[in-house]
């Protein structure tokens, strides 16, 4: 492992920035970029940038149109790239009905291409799918006035929460996602997946979920294959089952959640992928990207704050001993050693602690399946904690 600085790139233009996300997926021969970053660096803005960058113009027939020869054609920017952002939420508007106070609906905004062929692709089945892990509610879909309704056991019409909002919609966009892996025709389109900060509103339970069913369906989009075109040479060729080639859809990932991104990342570790962490120094007008692949790991500092603050406020979990490993592990490294253990210091038994530590985060259910610490482990995490940032003098930023 390096033990240089690690180069901090800058850029005054955030279409540069766009564009060297996009270097990184093509030339640079990654599958996946992630990005850790607070809110109010650009996260959303980036988001667009990428999307925009994408687009082409196309013409296409329509009844109106420029007329072209004796053809009606239309121009029309062609993306290449499905998000999900703060924008996407704005893609549905709620019909409270004021009037009767009984009907309140969700409603969908058709004039989007994210929901080209929403409803020829059915997917009610599978938007439940995801439903059914994060929330208790159930749904219905007006295609014939593109609406949403929701209920909960015999009531229905039901106004649901604001993360409860937000989780469906996610769920919408989990569901689009599988059927352009599966080479839907109206998703055609698609080559890149961006997703910025999709655990809005949600607690630890669902933000850990959402990122394991983010990374699996990632891990899909890399491997989805298309047809070839190939000519045909001889009789009967034409009728010879098409050859499948690679057709890899890659994807951006950008949040300022800690525990969200530290699990896309322990996710997605054996594939190719590039992390940053993005800033916006005094919210300014340059951006820069530190890559966290090499030493030093520059998210980490951020998730030490992300601790800290646990600590103490009192809201520690036991996958809190898991994410606290890991900074240790990579603390360890750098400075050249073989073990974890090495960074506790000033504990009256470090070996001790050590061995805690290590059975305390043993495995993944203390990631998946999280639960809030017993007082003596609170109390010994924050030994640990303490004597570790006693010894390691951190910058951490306020939170």
């Amino acid at each position: 492992m390096s033990d240089k600085p690690t180069k901090i790139h800058r850029f005054t233009d955030i279409r540069r920035l766009a564009a060297r996300l996009r270097d990184d997926l093509n030339g640079g021969g990654q599958d996946f970029v992630l990005l850790y970053a607070y809110n109010g660096t650009g996260k959303t803005r980036l988001s667009m940038e990428f999307k925009d960058a994408g687009k082409k113009k196309a013409r296409r027939p329509l009844r109106a149109g420029n007329r072209v020869g004796q053809r009606l054609v239309v121009d029309e920017a062609v993306g290449d790239t499905l998000y999900f952002n703060a924008y996407t939420e704005d893609l549905f508007s709620w019909d409270n009905d004021f009037e009767n106070d009984t009907e309140r609906r969700l409603h969908i905004n058709t004039d989007s291409t994210f929901f080209k062929g929403l409803k020829e692709l059915a997917l009610d089945e599978r938007i439940g799918h995801y439903l059914a892990r994060y929330a208790d509610f159930l749904f219905d879909i007006d295609y014939d006035q593109w609406t949403i309704s929701f209920r909960k056991d015999e009531t229905r019409y039901i106004k649901v929460s604001r993360g409860e909002e937000n989780i469906f919609i996610w769920c919408v966009f989990m569901a689009i996602c599988e059927r352009v892996i599966d080479g839907a025709e109206s998703y055609q389109w698609v080559k890149y997946l961006y997703i910025d900060d999709p655990i809005t509103s949600l607690d630890d339970n669902n933000a850990i979920a959402v990122a394991s069913d983010l990374a699996k369906l990632l891990r899909k989009a890399k491997t989805r294959t298309r047809p070839e075109v190939v000519a045909a040479h001889g009789p009967g060729e034409a009728d010879n089952p098409p050859r499948m080639a690679p057709a890899p859809i890659k994807a951006v990932v950008s949040s300022h959640h800690a525990l969200f991104f530290n699990v896309v990342c322990n996710e997605l570790k054996k594939d190719a992928h590039k992390k940053y962490l993005l800033q916006r120094p005094e919210r300014g007008t340059t951006y820069t990207l530190r890559a966290t692949d090499d030493t030093p790991f520059f998210h980490h500092v951020s998730m030490l704050a992300e601790l800290q603050k646990a600590a103490h406020d009192g809201k520690l979990y036991t996958y809190h001993f898991n994410m606290l490993r890991s900074i240790l592990e990579k603390t360890a490294t750098f400075f050249g050693n073989d073990d974890f253990s090495s960074c506790i210091h000033g504990l009256d038994d470090e070996d001790l602690f050590a061995r805690a530590l290590n059975l305390l985060s043993h495995g993944k259910y203390d990631i998946y399946q999280p639960s809030e610490m017993v007082d003596d482990n609170k109390r010994l995490f924050r030994k640990i904690l303490d004597a570790f940032l006693t010894r390691y003098q951190f910058a951490l930023p306020h939170l």
